[in-house]
């Protein structure tokens, strides 16, 4: 078990309608591609390892919410969550709730915060276990340089703080 969050520097990308890539760079290198129902994961040297969402259906649930986000498809996010969003334009919150049940089971929400037309932190509330956060963007430029756990979740959901 860890003794505190453990950071990780990468980015997201979008291929193409159908992939979704999370690259990490440090504190180590992976990849992980998702697409056509599969995932697969290539860490260092070792070999590519493949798996069906099926068997992780968290990874399925990001990658519909994040095409159905990126193409402005609200009818995919209402077909596969249940939406709330709160806040102004500078200060909004959009939870998503799993409506499929295997889902469901590992997900409980997913929240989103925004400032303007930047998505700044992704937080993903396990069925069992600690929130994971995910700062994009502003915010997790602002982590780097601020290099202190304790703040990224003023980073997260505070604007003032995040406007940096």
């Amino acid at each position: 078990m860890l003794k505190a969050p453990l950071r990780i520097e990468g980015e997201y990308a979008r291929p193409d309608a159908t992939t979704l890539v999370r690259e990490v760079r440090v504190p180590y290198a992976e990849t992980t591609t998702i697409r056509g129902g599969e995932a697969t994961i290539a860490r260092g040297d070792r070999r590519p390892r493949t798996f069906a969402l099926s068997r992780a259906p968290e990874l399925a649930g990001l990658q519909a919410s994040f095409g159905a986000l990126l193409a402005g498809d609200a009818a995919a996010l209402q077909r596969d969550y249940r939406i709330s969003a709160g806040g102004s334009r500078e200060d909004w919150t959009l939870v998503l709730v799993p409506r499929d049940a295997a889902l469901a089971a590992n997900v409980r929400d997913i929240t989103l915060h925004g400032r303007g037309a930047e998505l700044r932190c992704i937080e993903t509330r396990p069925a069992d276990g600690e929130l994971q956060r995910s700062l994009l963007a502003g915010a997790a430029r602002a982590a780097i340089a601020a290099g202190d756990g304790a703040a990224y979740e003023v980073l997260c959901r505070d604007p003032a703080a995040a406007a940096q």
